[in-house]
């Protein structure tokens, strides 16, 4: 049978976590970057007195906000393109319950983390334990089935020999390119502190290499015979081109093939966008050169995306009859989306094979040369949308603008989540090397900014990391700003006070309806809030500056260049302005029936978009 040690169950995990290895630039690391933990009475006795046993090896990161620490652990994921991770533990109840949004976010983006969530008596002597949810027909629930359709893979440790099987499993999904995503693994408080006798060969180092499938022969052939009868193709790069650290080959198919490249949220940053053939953003918040290109495309070759609706505009960007799509996906899934050929491989190989048979080949010289023609429209469009101002209450356009003319370039790192900056920095942020844009928005949460800024700064500690958020993101989740502070891990903090939900107004009006429960002035209210965002800030350790005017702002950027700690910038926008060229229609349903006329006339251009959508 081999040696054995007597571990409990909570030891074992921990000094299996901390022999996982991974190699990166020729150099083997830990590929777990730690563990981030709040102990509550489900976790403290068992998982918390096992990784202060391990604490010189296992670096055990304290938060301020279960689901917080979540997001700082899915961002330091993917900032390090999927080859690190961490670990999150919990108590049960609503500790647990608190990351299980952020296991949404992991799960749409396809980011892997692992959840150790507590979770009540597996011996049931004690039940109802506090925070244990009851179930009043199946007595094996618990709260964290709450993590079953937001997990990759899921799973309750109800004895502790169990461990052995569910960790081999955890880490098969992890680092698979295909199934990699979120890993909970529920730990019964009662079977953490129970021993077992482990096989030593159990905690033997082990080091994972990402695995890269090749083309099937037939699907090559005929992806490659697909793309030599168009002539009018696009590129859409996605995410999976970071994670396959497909860059260079994206570039040099790019080049040898001319053929424009557009790109996704998750993909920006896949191409320089200073080259003639990178056309930025598509979809519904796309530049207006990458949408041109896209409506008369015969050919989307979708490289590592899954297509979601603000990439293909609901659907309805495609308005070439002939369209064909070939999707170039680690995951048949997506690949075959919307009748797709499907090129099922690693982007980077894929791209590569494809490239080998096309040798010689190029697309129309037309194409590039409208190319060129539509990136010069946009590239005047967006510099005027940017340029500084005197008005009293800025744009975000215009606030970006300040950014990148202050501490943009190659060393930065743009962060956001949700609301109408998204649209805004994946129009202009000029994203010239791989990872330099960070935006969540698979499941667009609000919340994950400030603490997806920690873990972006936590995988990447020389890089000037920006966060750009607003008042409504701001003011769901904070707390992980103390935690930059007390980390000493400086966040560049540029928050938008719009004063309100400005993106969903936006959104309100454009389908007719009034202004309402959105701008704060909108809502019902006694007493009309006025918040101190700087002193909010200052209150928890940052150093904090409110400014009138860009200039103002561009100045405080620049001072606060010489500040130690994490430093916010809080500036008044305007809730309307958005930068008017480029986007394209996303469905959002209209009411049928209303009595107010707005709605009507919104419905009646809503059913006239509608046709253009492709179905299947």
């Amino acid at each position: 049978m081999g040696k054995t040690v007597r571990l409990t169950m909570a030891q074992a995990v921990t000094h299996f976590l901390k022999k996982q290895m991974t190699v990166i630039d020729g150099k083997t690391v830990p590929i777990f970057g730690g563990v981030w933990a709040i102990f509550g009475h489900g976790n403290v006795a068992g998982i918390g007195e096992a990784l202060y046993q391990v604490r010189g090896e296992l670096t055990t990161y304290r938060a301020h906000n279960e689901q917080g620490m979540a997001h700082a652990a899915i961002a330091y994921a993917k900032a390090s393109f999927r080859q690190r991770f961490m670990a999150c533990t919990t108590s049960i109840g609503p500790g647990a319950l608190n990351m299980v949004t952020a296991a949404g976010v992991a799960h749409v983006n396809r980011i892997p983390v692992l959840f150790l969530p507590g979770d009540v008596f597996a011996n049931r002597a004690p039940d109802p334990v506090l925070q244990q949810i009851e179930d009043f027909g199946d007595g094996t629930v618990s709260a964290n089935d709450a993590f079953r359709p937001v997990s990759r893979y899921f799973d309750r440790i109800t004895r502790p020999e169990q461990i052995i099987s569910a960790l081999k499993r955890a880490m098969q999904v992890l680092t698979d390119p295909l199934d990699c995503g979120p890993v909970t693994l529920s730990l019964c408080q009662d079977v953490q502190a129970e021993a077992f006798d482990y096989p030593e060969s159990f905690f033997e180092e082990r080091v994972w290499t990402t695995r890269r499938p090749r083309p099937d022969v037939d699907e090559l052939a005929s992806a490659i015979a697909l793309i030599k009868r168009s002539e009018k193709p696009v590129i859409i790069a996605g995410g999976g081109v970071l994670y396959s650290q497909a860059t260079k080959e994206l570039t040099e198919f790019a080049d040898a093939h001319g053929i424009p490249v557009v790109v996704t949220q998750a993909g920006k940053s896949a191409i320089d966008e200073r080259h003639p053939l990178a056309l930025g953003s598509v979809g519904v918040t796309g530049t207006s050169a990458a949408n041109a290109i896209a409506e008369e495309a015969d050919l989307l070759i979708a490289v590592g995306t899954r297509c979601q609706d603000f990439t293909t505009g609901s659907w309805a960007l495609f308005k070439n009859e002939t369209l064909s799509i070939l999707g170039v996906n680690i995951a048949a899934y997506d690949a075959v989306k919307h009748d797709g050929l499907a090129l099922v491989a690693d982007a980077r190989e894929g791209l590569k094979a494809i490239s080998e048979g096309l040798a010689g080949w190029k697309a129309p010289a037309a194409l590039a040369a409208k190319a060129e023609k539509e990136k010069k429209i946009w590239t005047e469009a967006a510099a005027k949308a940017m340029a500084t101002t005197n008005a009293a209450l800025p744009s975000d356009a215009q606030v970006i603008g300040a950014v990148t003319r202050t501490i943009g370039g190659e060393n930065a790192i743009a962060l956001c989540a949700a609301g109408g900056l998204p649209g805004e920095l994946h129009k202009l942020w000029p994203a010239t090397v791989p990872g330099s844009y960070h935006m969540e928005y698979g499941f667009s949460c609000m919340g994950y900014e400030v603490a997806g800024g920690l873990g972006a700064k936590m995988a990447h500690p020389d890089k000037d990391v920006i966060v750009m958020v607003g008042d409504g993101s701001y003011m769901m989740l904070n707390s992980e700003l103390a935690t930059s502070v007390m980390l000493g891990l400086k966040l560049n903090i540029v928050l938008l006070d719009n004063r309100g939900y400005g993106c969903i107004n936006r959104l309100q009006m454009g389908t007719g309806g009034a202004n309402f429960n959105n701008l704060l002035k909108d809502s019902y209210y006694e007493v009309m809030p006025d918040i101190d965002f700087r002193a909010h800030a200052e209150s928890m350790g940052a150093i904090a500056v409110k400014v009138s005017s860009i200039a103002e702002l561009e100045q405080a950027i620049i001072d606060s260049k010489k500040n130690d700690r994490t430093s916010v910038f809080v500036i008044d926008t305007d809730p309307l302005i958005t930068t008017e060229a480029g986007g394209h229609w996303w469905d959002v349903v209209v009411p049928e029936v209303s009595s107010r006329e707005e709605v009507n006339k919104a419905r009646a251009d809503y059913v006239k978009a509608r046709a253009a959508q492709r179905i299947g």
